[in-house]
C-alpha cells in the first residue's frame, strides 16, 4: 500500500478560494466513494447475489446495525447504520450477511495502491473513500477530469468493483458531486459555479450538517442550500454562534483544508469487538496475535519502527483498561511485539470477567531500523527476512492467507476494526 497524504485544517483560507484561477485547472480535487463497497465486495465472491437485496453487518436477530446495503435493500428503507432488526422488519428477504472486514480492508489496500500510481497525494478517509489533489499529473494522465475519468475506469477493470467520483475545486463540493454522481458516475463542477451547483440541493446534503442542524434550519425557513446562502455571515452567527461562521462558508462551497506531504502517524492500532463476550482464553490469544501482525505489518509500511506497545482490553461491563511497554530500542519485527503483547495479556487479564474488545497500538515512532539491541544480530536479520517474506505474500494473496501461529483461532466473523490516529 502505498504512502498517502493527509488533511490538516487551514483556518485562514479566504473566502474567494474557491472560485480562483480556470474553470478546469483549478479543480483538481477528485473525491473517490466506492458504491455500497462492503456488499459490493461480498457480490464478487457471491455473484449469485446480484439484484437483490443484500445487507452487511450480521444476522436479522443479531445486536449490530448496518454496515451496508445494496441499492435494491435500500429502496426499502434500509441503510447503513440502521440496526439489523430494523433493517429485517423493513426488507425481511434480504440476505443478511456477517462483516468480513479482513476482506474488505485487502480489497481497500487494492484500491488505495492504484490510487497512488495516479497521484502522490492521497488521503484514504475511510475504507470506501478517498481525496485525491491532481495538480501536476497533467503529464502523465491530462488534465484534471480525464485523469479522473481514467482513474475511475481503471479501478472498475482491475478490480470489479463500483465507484464514483466528484471533481471541484475544494473537498467539501468535491465529495457532495460524488455523492450525486451515485451509482457508477463522474461529476466535474467547474470553479465558479459551486454556488449554482450547491444551491438548489436540501442542506443535509452539506457534510456536517445533520438532523439537528437541518432542524433548526428548517424552524427559520431555511431548507436548502441556496437559501442558506442568501442568509448574511452576521445573521447566522447570531443564531449559530461559531457554527453560523461555518455555514455561511459551507453554503458557498467553501472548505478550510489542505493537503500535506508526509504526514505520520502518532499510532497505529486494531481493534477487535467480539460478537459475543467471550473468557475463551484461547480465542483471545489467537485474537491478539493477529491484531499485533496487523499493526506489525501497517508499521513496516510505513517505514517506521515503534517502541511502545500498548494492550487494551475493554470487558462485559465496558470498562477499560490499558497496558503499554516501552522497547529500550525501537522495532518492527513481530516476534518482539506479538510476545509483549501476550506478555502484557497473561499478567493483566482479569481472567474472572469476560472481554467485548481487544487492542493493539504501537506508538513513539522511529525511522528505520535501530533494534539490534534488542537481539542478537544473527537472529534478528533471520526475522526481518521473515517478516519482509511474509509481507510480500500478504501483499500478493491477502493478508488473511498466511498467518503466524499463534492467531489460526481467531474468528474473522466478528467485527474488527482498526484505527490511526
Amino acid at each position: 500500500m502505498p504512502k498517502l497524504a493527509r488533511f490538516r485544517a487551514k483556518h485562514d483560507a479566504p473566502p474567494e478560494a474557491a472560485s480562483v484561477g480556470g474553470a478546469l485547472a483549478s479543480t483538481p480535487i477528485l473525491h473517490l466513494d466506492m458504491d455500497a463497497f462492503f456488499v459490493s465486495v461480498e457480490l464478487l465472491e457471491r455473484p449469485e447475489l446480484r439484484g437483490k437485496a443484500v445487507v452487511v453487518g450480521g444476522r436479522p436477530d443479531a445486536r449490530g446495525v448496518v454496515t451496508s446495503a445494496s441499492y435494491e435493500a435500500r429502496r426499502f428503507g434500509v441503510h447503513s447504520a440502521m440496526p439489523l432488526r430494523t433493517a429485517a422488519k423493513l426488507c425481511p428477504h434480504a440476505f443478511f450477511l456477517d462483516n468480513r472486514h479482513e476482506l474488505y480492508s485487502e480489497w481497500s489496500d487494492r484500491v488505495a495502491t492504484i490510487l497512488g500510481r495516479f497521484t502522490p497525494i492521497v488521503e484514504m478517509a475511510s475504507i470506501d473513500e478517498a481525496y485525491l489533489d491532481l495538480t501536476g499529473t497533467e503529464l502523465l494522465h491530462g488534465p484534471p477530469l480525464a485523469a479522473a475519468h481514467a482513474l475511475l475506469a481503471e479501478i472498475r477493470r482491475t478490480t470489479g468493483l463500483p465507484c464514483s467520483g466528484g471533481l471541484a475545486a475544494t473537498r467539501l463540493v468535491a465529495k457532495v458531486a460524488s455523492d450525486q454522481a451515485k451509482p457508477s458516475g463522474l461529476l466535474w463542477v467547474p470553479a465558479a459555479s459551486e454556488a449554482r451547483f450547491l444551491a438548489p440541493l436540501g442542506v443535509r446534503r452539506i457534510p456536517g450538517i445533520g438532523k439537528v442542524t437541518e432542524a433548526a434550519l428548517r424552524g427559520i425557513g431555511i431548507e436548502t442550500v441556496g437559501q442558506l446562502a442568501a442568509v448574511s455571515q452576521e445573521s447566522l452567527e447570531q443564531t449559530f454562534g461559531q457554527w453560523g461562521t461555518a455555514l455561511y462558508r459551507k453554503a458557498r462551497g467553501i472548505d478550510a483544508f489542505e493537503f500535506f506531504l508526509d504526514a505520520e502517524p502518532k499510532s497505529i492500532s486494531h481493534n477487535h469487538t467480539f460478537g459475543f463476550d467471550t473468557d475463551d482464553a484461547a480465542q483471545l490469544r489467537a485474537t491478539l496475535s493477529h491484531l499485533g501482525q496487523k499493526t506489525a505489518k501497517r508499521l513496516r509500511e510505513a517505514g517506521l519502527t515503534a517502541r511502545t506497545v500498548t494492550l487494551t482490553i475493554r470487558y462485559s461491563n465496558f470498562r477499560t483498561t490499558s497496558h503499554s511497554r516501552t522497547f529500550p530500542e525501537p522495532t518492527d519485527l513481530d516476534a518482539l511485539i506479538l510476545g509483549t503483547l501476550r506478555e502484557l495479556f497473561d499478567s493483566r487479564w482479569e481472567r474472572e470477567k469476560k472481554v467485548r474488545l481487544l487492542g493493539a497500538e504501537l506508538s513513539s515512532f522511529f525511522h528505520g531500523t535501530q533494534q539490534l539491541d534488542l537481539l542478537d544480530a544473527a537472529r534478528h536479520e533471520k526475522l526481518e527476512r521473515l517478516a519482509k517474506a511474509t509481507d510480500q505474500l500478504r501483499n500478493r494473496f491477502g493478508f488473511s492467507k498466511l498467518q503466524f501461529g499463534g492467531s489460526l483461532g481467531h474468528d474473522d466473523e466478528n467485527n474488527p476494526s482498526g484505527g490511526e490516529n
